[in-house]
């Protein structure tokens, strides 16, 4: 059983309450954060006087109040710092830099050296990429007020290492000590699963849903899970490790040495196998780049090639019945697809995949379930590594101070008065 301290509860509401400026609704008064996150008002009262004292948030103008005093907005201060949010892939590192509105100022991208990657290679690049983004955005390095970095495979979260990559003969590397040394700045580590779902708890599906299950379809497949609108880890930081579920018993072999993983289908790489399997003359298919060749064959279905279009929609049966172990298994209210594969196969592939899941998944749960593409501005991966970085912010005591009593955890309004314990947050 979880025991939050009161210090956790106040950060968990902090958040809540800084969530609600990312949601597109722009400047808001604090009696529209009450009703928003179900707080009390003396609760985001307390809650944004630390934020406005911070510098996080800063006042916007007010509103007409119906005849009382006019409402104080207030909105992100979009200048009190920077963020940097890296994503670690098979082949490059992409690199953005983030206004505080987590809005972006400048991109960068760096290629990895072909064949098996070793850390020196990555920090060298991630060190160049820092540098770029430093240089080109004319940002001090003292304005970075952190960097998230998703690295692909398990990660061990508190100590900064990665475990294992499914890329690389990578095992307990201190990747986050390693990138330290060469970056001089607060640094959090995660992998892709997380940081598409945290992106989607601040800036996509998770604003309209608590519980719901983040696909990523690339190079790697994951399943991040949230759950009462909380990113749910696991014991050891391991939760989500979808793509290496067996889909089909004694099938091919996959990256992590098992047979028969949905990565080894519903991937780049498992993709671009489907449809050498279908069309072994077809030189289209034969390419050693999987992510060209995953465009390659979109094309193909988009032009009404036959083959094509098979491999297409063999694909979303493959992802429709590994999708619907998901619905049936958590039973959540959105399942978001998102990443490089979505984006390359479109609307073709999620409809296929629905009708799967459909035939596959059990009534009741899928009745509940909305499948949905991400809607998340830009690269989803590099934006919840930026978030990781603002979440670590966010829970600086030197910025934010020690909680000095003791508060009760956050609670709906059930239309009484607030007690004392609730009224200071």
């Amino acid at each position: 059983m979880i025991k939050r301290t009161s210090q956790d509860i106040r950060r968990l509401n902090r958040f809540e309450v800084l969530r609600r400026f990312y949601a597109g609704t722009g400047a808001m008064s604090r009696q529209d954060l009450a009703a928003a996150t179900g707080l009390s008002f003396a609760t985001v009262a307390n809650l944004t006087a630390e934020l406005l004292e911070a510098g996080v948030l800063v006042e916007a103008g007010h509103e007409e109040s119906g005849g009382g005093r006019p409402r104080a907005r207030l909105a992100v201060n979009a200048e009190r710092g920077a963020l940097i949010g890296i994503d670690i892939a098979e082949t490059a590192v992409h690199a953005e830099l983030f206004d505080l509105a987590l809005d972006v100022r400048h991109s960068v991208e760096r290629p990895l050296p072909p064949g098996d990657v070793r850390p020196a290679d990555v920090v060298a690049q991630l060190a160049l990429c820092v540098e770029e983004l430093l240089s080109g955005s004319e940002t001090p390095r003292a304005r970075v007020l952190g960097a998230g970095v998703s690295v692909p495979g398990m990660v061990e979260r508190e100590g900064g290492v990665s475990s294992f990559s499914p890329y690389w003969s990578w095992h307990e590397v201190p990747l986050r000590a390693l990138l330290a040394e060469r970056l001089g700045l607060p640094l959090w580590l995660d992998n892709p699963l997380r940081a598409s779902t945290v992106a989607e708890l601040w800036f996509g599906a998770g604003r309209e849903v608590d519980d719901l299950v983040v696909l990523t379809l690339r190079a790697g497949v994951g399943a991040g899970i949230a759950v009462d609108g909380q990113l749910y880890r696991g014991f050891t930081n391991s939760a989500g490790e979808w793509g290496h579920t067996c889909l089909a018993i004694d099938g091919r072999l996959c990256t992590c040495g098992n047979r028969g993983c949905v990565e080894a289908y519903v991937s780049t790489r498992g993709i671009a196998q489907t449809w050498r399997e279908l069309a072994p003359d077809d030189e289209r298919a034969a390419g050693p780049d999987d992510a060209a060749t995953v465009a390659a064959l979109a094309r193909a279905a988009e032009q009404g090639d036959a083959t094509a279009t098979e491999a297409v929609d063999r694909t979303a049966r493959y992802l429709g019945a590994a999708v619907a172990n998901l619905v049936n298994l958590l039973n959540p209210r959105a399942l978001v697809l998102g990443n490089q594969v979505v984006d390359l196969l479109g609307e073709r592939l999620l409809t296929a995949t629905y009708e799967a899941v459909t035939r596959h998944a059990l009534p009741l749960p899928h009745r509940a379930a909305t499948l949905r593409r991400s809607a998340v501005p830009h690269n989803a991966v590099t934006r919840g590594a930026a978030a990781f970085a603002l979440e670590g912010f966010l829970d600086d005591r030197e910025v934010f101070g020690p909680v000095s009593r003791m508060r009760r955890p956050r609670e709906r309004k059930a239309g009484g008065p607030a007690g004392s314990a609730d009224a200071e947050g």
